[in-house]
């Protein structure tokens, strides 16, 4: 009996080493693999993918934010994801090579980062290597090691059990993707990315300033209204817009402006104006920004905020400091709400607004004891609505309180023959635009009552348009680097 049951254990033993054997040399065949890889602005998760050449290779992608696209030319794959939406690509490489794989849907201003590669190597190939040794402490218990598999055989008992896999099996790195998903932590320093540009017409928002990234700003206004004016009739209205080009033909303010980013949060900005009007001229605006949150996790919003001084006469005289906050809430994915609070101290500094007897002919002493303020609060408001992905409507409406800066008038005694006081007429920004972003580019054309640009001035009309009275412009912004 004890022969019977020697036989039957080694009979049982060499049973199951052929099958894992057997097991071990199907490995090496090809086989179906299926990766998964997440889309987000501005990456693929993971960025770098390996398989082997013959097997099934079966992709699911993922986006988590908008519509991206998933291609790799040589193997004529291009597939579309819809915003927060999936889709799968299946293939089987032929050929041992490198191949880039890349997002072929426009998905904001670093969308030519989002790039990956794909790796095929060789056809896998395995070797059984098997490796048997007997339990000390249990004469009846094998333990057989193969293709990277451990199972324990109790004769005894007549039972099998998978262990542990070998450590340095052939299988671990059969298929393999390297950066993969980030972790916690690494997911919550990264910076989300904002779908709207650094100003909507003339309000800024808390968009991030990348470290080390150098960027240009370009505003232009003109200064003839293509609304009709109050005195003009329909007619009247058409001739002139038409003679004029919607108002291109008149005089116009160019403005340039360049702001770097010294840390991921830090940035710094120069800008200047040439407009020229009575207090006004030529001026000159330096500033820095720290980027203290972003829409995302624990904070409903993204705000920053932003000390600047600005100068006349290219930084020579009638100094403006100016404090701004810049918030940002999304509420949905297409609609983002804005609202930029600031203080402007000196706006009105030495009184340059106030009017004068010698502003009038005949003088008129009375205006001399008219005072308009010093300072200046603004309030702005804006909506930024995305119509197609990379196109979006913008809104922006700019009241202020204290000093106001605007036009000052004489008012008349009910005769109309004597002035017995004058009154200053101002008028809050207002402006519309449709901006269109490509790449680190973007066009804003816009309509707006005023051709101030710079942080102290855009708040008021500069031309006394009324809300209801616009002129057509610009706004290019590029990222150099």
């Amino acid at each position: 009996m004890r022969l019977w049951g020697s036989r039957y254990t080694y009979s049982l033993v060499l049973v199951m080493v052929f099958f894992v054997c057997l097991a071990g040399s199907a490995r090496g065949q090809s086989k179906d693999v299926e990766i998964r890889i997440t889309a987000r602005q501005f990456e693929f998760s993971p960025r770098l993918v390996r398989v082997h050449k013959g097997d099934h290779v079966k992709l699911l992608l993922r986006s988590e934010d908008v519509p991206h696209g998933f291609k790799i030319d040589e193997l004529k794959i291009d597939k579309h994801i819809g915003a927060e939406g999936t889709a799968t690509v299946e293939f089987t490489p032929e050929r041992e090579g490198r191949y880039k794989f890349y997002c072929s849907v426009f998905c904001g201003d670093d969308h030519d980062k989002m790039i990956g590669e794909l790796i095929v190597t060789g056809a896998e190939t395995t070797t059984s290597n098997m490796q048997v040794s007997f339990d000390q402490t249990e004469p009846s218990v094998v333990i057989v090691e193969s293709a990277g598999e451990r199972i324990r055989i109790d004769t005894r008992n007549k039972s099998v059990t998978t262990l542990a896999r070998a450590e340095g099996g052939p299988n671990e790195a059969s298929t393999s993707t390297e950066d993969g998903a980030p972790s916690q932590e690494s997911r919550q320093k990264s910076h989300p990315a904002e779908p709207y540009d650094y100003r909507l017409v003339n309000l800024p928002t808390p968009k991030r300033v990348p470290r080390h990234s150098l960027n240009v700003y370009f505003t232009h206004r003109f200064g003839e209204e293509v609304t009709a004016t109050e005195s003009e009739s329909g007619g009247e209205h058409r001739a002139r817009i038409a003679n004029d080009l919607l108002g291109l033909d008149s005089n116009s303010v160019s403005s340039f402006g360049v702001f770097y980013g010294i840390t991921d949060r830090l940035y710094a900005s120069a800008y200047r104006s040439p407009l020229c009007q009575p207090g006004i001229c030529k001026t000159i605006e330096l500033g820095l920004g720290y980027h203290l949150l972003d829409e995302a996790g624990k904070s409903p919003i993204a705000l920053s905020v932003q000390a600047s001084i600005d100068g006349e006469n290219n930084f020579t005289e009638r100094y403006t400091e100016n404090i701004q906050a810049m918030v940002a809430r999304s509420v949905t994915k297409y609609v983002h709400l804005f609202f930029s609070p600031a203080v402007h101290i000196n706006s009105n500094g030495q009184g340059r607004f106030n009017p004068r007897s010698t502003d009038f002919f005949p003088p008129q002493p009375l205006a001399d004891a008219v005072r308009l303020g010093q300072h200046t609060g603004s309030f702005g408001f804006g909506i930024d609505g995305r119509i197609r992905p990379s196109v979006s409507l913008i809104f922006e409406f700019t009241p202020t309180i204290g000093f106001k800066q605007g036009t000052t008038v004489a008012v008349f005694d009910p005769t109309f023959t004597n002035i017995i006081g004058f009154k200053n007429q101002s008028e809050p920004e207002i402006g519309f635009g449709i901006e269109k972003r490509i790449g680190r580019h973007s066009f804003t054309l816009t309509l707006s009552n005023t051709q101030g640009t710079t942080t102290n001035r855009f708040n008021a009309s500069t031309l006394g348009l009324s809300p209801g009275h616009l002129v057509i412009g610009f706004n290019l912004f590029r990222r150099l680097m």
